[in-house]
């Protein structure tokens, strides 16, 4: 953005302070700038202007609805979304446990157990960034009778800040101090400015009740994980980890006339396209979750059918990852130790290759069509975060005479090798038809070029599960490279980009569940991250951000392929408002069917 152009921005900014610009047209006059219409939204909460939702609630009357039916290929396996690096059990635990806020379609965040959301002009958020105030909603119980409190807020906060917790969502609450005001107001102090706090007010609120006796290196024993107890619009009757989650609508529900459904229920198992079908031809399900399914596929499914696919645009990037540790070695005990370095994969020449070696518009013409589009950056959306640079163009002859100069010599069957190193791959994914033609495609330029790769799936249920015991799941990383998808969550991406800070590296000392699964270090990445974290100006924090994605896609400790919308299948008549900023269940107290 030209300077020209950011102090046009913020002198619309300013009028809409005063109350000269309305809403509508300031979103109108940023797109025209380059911004998309989520920043521009985001924008106007530190200007104090309240966003709107196109979406509207029909139903007048709580229940009358029947049974919600979700087909979930990738079936839950813990219902606290603070255990989980799946968005598989952030999805059926949002049934339970709510955020203070959520993301609208707009990438504006609404309030749920808040009064309204914090701005500077309503008092909520201090000038100095330091700290943040805010209304809890009154009469607000959980599902066993108990009053919704400050206190449940404030130790929300202590639970997953303390470190023998490890939970997942701990990066969103480090430096972060909550303090009960009264009964229903909590501030929220930081240690230093803090720009980026959309993340905190989107965490599930977790009852003290239920949870205090439980904090620390017990954290993994608590009931609510698998029984949660929550405020939210559904009360659990039944769950089968991997398999089944049943639940029945809260008669004393905080919002009036919700939930619509008297029940809904996640079934688990099967793929993505046969989860699609179960909804778009066959009826038999009212929402298929997740569709990852080949495009080709998805169009004829949709000819004439009984649903529809539901495209929500985000920021959320499938990524190919070069693991930075040994995972064949073992160190004390543990393989991909962050304490060893890979045998290869820290050779520039090796990790050149892999780059040449991706073909980026054959995968969207051939896999993934409307439901993947190309980029070379991790970062992308809204406009103000999207990098110029670009990717290594897809050349298999240059990979070759890369890894010709750097000594990696071809034996038998034209594989590589270097002294007694061969150039021999074990690339892990999850199971969906997409994943494996991708891999099978990488496979086939990387043989060429003289590389062995051998080509792993496991099960979702397991991959993207907090089984901290199984060497399968994504947060373990045993294997030379992995592949999946990383769900933004805001769009906001302060947080997003703490995937490879050093003090994120995921290791058996954190149960495998902190967030830099590479074991990727850097220290010009670090020092930039910390101060990015603090810095108030928004122009000026948007290029910090920028720069970070830089650092890490020009060392190629990562490979960004595409960038993925939420892609849902609903019946007709199964109005659902689906932001791509957020978990697709994220409002599902509003879900309602017509017919």
């Amino acid at each position: 953005m030209s300077d020209n152009n950011e102090g046009q921005l913020r002198e619309w900014l300013a009028q809409v302070r005063r109350g000269v610009l309305g809403r509508r047209a300031f979103i109108e006059a940023a797109t025209r700038l380059g911004l998309a219409a989520p920043l521009a939204a985001g924008l106007l909460g530190t200007a104090g202007a309240q966003a709107t939702d196109a979406f509207v609630y029909r139903p007048t009357r709580r229940g009358g609805g029947g049974v919600l039916r979700i087909l979930s290929w990738q079936a839950p396996t813990i219902l606290n979304q603070h255990f989980s690096s799946g968005s598989k059990d952030v999805l059926a635990s949002r049934f339970f446990y709510e955020p203070l806020a959520a993301y609208d379609i707009d990438g504006s965040l609404r309030p749920v157990l808040i009064t309204e959301v914090p701005t500077l002009d309503n008092g909520g958020v201090a000038r100095d960034g330091r700290s943040l105030t805010c209304k809890l909603k009154p009469g607000v119980r959980w599902h066993d009778g108990e009053p919704f409190t400050a206190d449940d807020v404030v130790f929300t906060t202590e639970f997953l800040s303390h470190p023998e917790t490890a939970a997942f969502t701990l990066g969103s609450v480090q430096g972060t101090t909550a303090r009960k005001l009264d009964s229903h107001t909590v501030r929220f102090e930081f240690a230093a400015p803090r720009p980026a706090w959309t993340d905190l007010f989107v965490l599930q609120v977790l009852p003290k009740k239920h949870f205090a006796a439980f904090i620390g290196s017990k954290s993994r024993e608590a009931p609510g994980n698998l029984k949660p107890v929550g405020t939210g619009p559904y009360r659990l009757t039944d769950f089968r980890p991997g398999d089944l989650v049943r639940a029945e609508a809260n008669p004393a529900y905080h919002l009036p006339n919700r939930p619509h459904f008297d029940a809904v229920e996640i079934k688990g198992g099967g793929d993505s396209l046969s989860a699609a079908r179960a909804v778009l031809q066959t009826g038999d399900y009212d929402v298929a979750w997740l569709i990852t399914a080949e495009d080709e596929l998805l169009k004829r499914l949709e000819t004439g059918s009984r649903g529809r696919l539901h495209f929500a645009p985000g920021g959320d990037t499938e990524y190919l990852m070069l693991n930075h540790a040994d995972p064949w070695t073992e160190v004390d005990g543990e393989r991909s130790s962050p304490a060893s370095r890979h045998p290869f994969l820290l050779d520039p020449a090796v990790r050149q290759a892999l780059a040449h070696l991706i073909d980026r518009e054959g995968i969207q013409r051939f896999v993934m069509g409307r439901n993947g589009i190309p980029t070379a950056n991790f970062l992308n959306n809204p406009a103000a975060f999207n990098s110029r640079r670009k990717s290594l163009p897809f050349d298999p002859a240059r990979a070759n005479a890369l890894l010709d100069g750097a000594g990696w010599a071809r034996g038998a069957g034209g594989l590589r090798a270097k002294g007694n190193q061969r150039l021999k791959m074990v690339f892990h994914t999850s199971t969906s038809s997409p994943r494996q033609k991708v891999q099978a495609l990488i496979k086939s330029s990387a043989q060429a070029a003289g590389i062995e790769m051998e080509l792993k799936s496991t099960s979702p249920a397991v991959y993207f599960s907090g089984d901290h015991g199984n060497p399968d799941t994504n947060g373990r990383f045993v294997a030379d490279l992995q592949m999946h998808t990383i769900t933004r969550g805001g769009t906001d991406p302060g947080r997003f980009l703490e995937l490879f800070c050093s003090w994120q590296v995921t290791a058996k000392a954190n149960k495998w569940l902190l967030r830099n699964l590479t074991r990727w270090r850097n220290d010009e990445y670090d020092r930039l991250f910390k101060a990015a974290e603090s810095e108030l100006d928004a122009v000026k924090r948007a290029a910090m951000l920028v720069r970070l994605n830089d650092i890490v896609c020009d060392d190629l400790a990562i490979q960004p392929l595409f960038v993925r919308p939420k892609l849902t299948a609903l019946l007709n008549g199964i109005h659902a408002p689906i932001s791509g900023w957020g978990v697709e269940t994220g409002r599902i107290q509003d879900w309602y069917r017509v017919g």
